[in-house]
């Protein structure tokens, strides 16, 4: 018997595209032999995957599930082809067994994601060797998990049948806080904001500072193009920053259902209604394809 060795296994992966578990089956029942590996695979239609590799999968969901104690809760993307296969029950039924499998693990990035144990091999794997019975090319493009620690939830919102989502993470003081309907119904609305309003970043603090450089010397330009001194470009950039924030930032932005009013002060209210301090843990936003 050969010895199938994990270079031999990953030989074959590149060669066919085909699972890892998949490849050492195969070297196994082939001892060794690398292109009756090939074939055989190409036999089974495992293979399959690697001629669809190239297609680009721009369709598909944005699926969201939270634990049922409310502290945690996960968000993926799962790419496919086509509009019309992103509807199928094949693939949502894909989808369901992957959101299942990451909610159930303890992954929190995309790369610990794609390595979670599923009945057929790791999530990356039971995705490509679905790619051959579904017919498309398909990919896990996205994934985090959000938590909250003490008095708090996370709650996640899904619209426009999977094309926005957004999972949030908000705290509270006291635990009777985050049972009321008031909490609950803040929950949600802060959710919808977020889909539609599509924040970068819960405040300034936390906005890329990289983004904000870049921003600021666009600024800067367009001024100096509207042939405004430089002496005056101090003075003026100071509240392009402001309206920066106001666009950018969650809690500087006006609540979508009264835009006079900010997320911020919002929190407040509502806070000072509950006789306690509500706030923003984190957030994720996914866009399908974006």
């Amino acid at each position: 018997m050969a010895e199938i060795t994990a270079a031999l296994v990953k030989a074959l992966r590149d060669k066919t595209d085909a699972g890892m578990m998949d490849c050492k089956k195969a070297l196994n029942e082939c001892n060794g032999d690398m292109e009756a590996a090939v074939k055989y695979l190409r036999e089974k239609g495992i293979a399959k995957a690697a001629a669809k590799a190239d297609r680009d999968a721009k369709e598909g969901v944005i699926r969201a599930a939270v634990a049922p104690c409310g502290c945690s809760g996960i968000i993926l993307e799962l790419n496919c082809e086509t509009d019309f296969c992103a509807k199928g029950d094949k693939f949502q039924g894909l989808v369901n067994d992957v959101a299942t499998a990451l909610m159930d693990s303890k992954a929190s990035t995309l790369e610990e994601a794609l390595q979670v144990a599923m009945p057929e091999g790791t999530t990356e794997e039971y995705i490509k060797a679905m790619c051959s019975s579904i017919g498309e090319n398909m990919a896990l493009r996205k994934f985090a998990r959000l938590t909250v620690d003490g008095s708090g939830a996370v709650v996640s919102y899904i619209h426009m049948g999977g094309k926005v989502g957004v999972l949030l993470s908000i705290k509270a003081g006291k635990e009777e806080t985050v049972k009321s309907d008031a909490f609950k119904a803040l929950a949600k609305d802060l959710t919808l904001h977020i889909a539609a309003a599509a924040p970068k970043s819960v405040s300034s603090d936390s906005l890329d500072p990289a983004f904000v450089a870049e921003e600021q010397e666009i600024a800067k330009q367009q001024l100096i193009q509207e042939g405004k001194p430089e002496h005056l470009l101090e003075k003026i950039l100071p509240g392009k920053l402001k309206a920066l924030y106001a666009q950018s930032c969650l809690l500087n932005q006006g609540f979508v259902k009264d835009p006079n009013v900010t997320v911020d002060a919002l929190l407040k209210q509502v806070g000072k209604e509950l006789g306690d301090d509500v706030s923003v843990v984190s957030f994720v936003r996914y866009q399908l394809g974006a």
